[in-house]
């Protein structure tokens, strides 16, 4: 097999991990960079889903000890069941509109172009929100409402579009229904491992006769680059939202969206 496979592999299962959980769109990123390594071979869009499985994989391993606890006590004590009561109506809108739109949004929104203006506007919006006085009055996620979780469900909506970035849409959208940044980004992270099992799943199953076992060294290395990337990316990215505003990843994505545009419309 060609070796420039493992390579582009690696690389993109590194993408992967290190931008799922950050502000500044996994899928957008895979898109440019699968364009940039030729990465088109009959499976890649598989692949492209199945590594994200690598990068939820780092959540539940990072939260195992509250993901266990909820999971234990879900069918007696009221606090579990709330927890994943959130869970599902923030999950609810983007599933029902992602079946409904999904193959509309792969067939014309799946490009570069279409990427480097959502970052741009993405990064805009994100730039106005940290500039806009916001009212804090939920700090952790045991705190967040059912209200708060169903606006924050339907802020994710904007996530199917590519580019926009599912962590931005759910971290802005909770800043925005009152959550400070460490639970708004929390509350992200927990709600990434429904949404992405989900749609992944949903993927895979699709195209699963794409597969084939010359393939299984190809995703190997890239589940397993994106767990460790995102594992890594996680401790740090929580570090830093508790003495730091989203202000970096705004500009991030807006010079690399121009960037982009001017490179792939030339």
């Amino acid at each position: 097999m060609d070796l420039s496979l493992y390579f582009s592999s690696f690389i993109l299962g590194l993408i992967e991990g290190a931008t799922e959980f950050l502000p500044v769109s996994s899928t957008g990123h895979l898109i440019i960079a699968a364009e940039l390594l030729k990465f088109n071979q009959t499976s890649a869009n598989v692949f492209e889903i199945f590594i994200q499985l690598g990068s939820i994989l780092a959540i539940v391993v990072e939260y195992r000890k509250t993901l266990f606890k909820v999971a234990s006590n879900a069918l007696h004590d009221k606090t579990s069941q709330n927890f994943v009561l959130r869970l599902f109506i923030a999950f609810l809108p983007a599933a029902v509109l992602g079946l409904l739109f999904h193959k509309a949004i792969k067939a014309y929104l799946f490009s570069p172009l279409y990427v480097s203006l959502a970052l741009i506007l993405g990064g805009i919006v994100m730039m106005a929100i940290e500039k806009r006085p916001l009212k804090i009055n939920t700090k952790t996620t045991n705190d967040i409402s059912m209200m708060q979780a169903f606006k924050i469900g339907c802020a994710q909506c904007l996530s199917l579009i590519p580019g926009v970035s599912r962590a931005a849409a759910t971290i802005m959208g909770g800043m925005l229904t009152g959550l400070n940044r460490k639970t708004a980004t929390e509350f992200s992270f927990y709600l990434a491992i429904p949404v992405i099992a989900a749609a992944s799943l949903f993927d895979l199953l699709k195209n699963f006769q794409d597969l084939t076992l010359q393939d299984l060294p190809i995703f190997a290395i890239g589940f397993v680059t994106a767990f460790l990337s995102a594992y890594a990316v996680i401790k740090l990215f929580i570090r830093f939202v508790a003495t730091h505003t989203f202000i970096v990843f705004a500009w991030y994505r807006i010079i690399l969206g121009i960037l982009v545009f001017i490179y792939f419309s030339g």
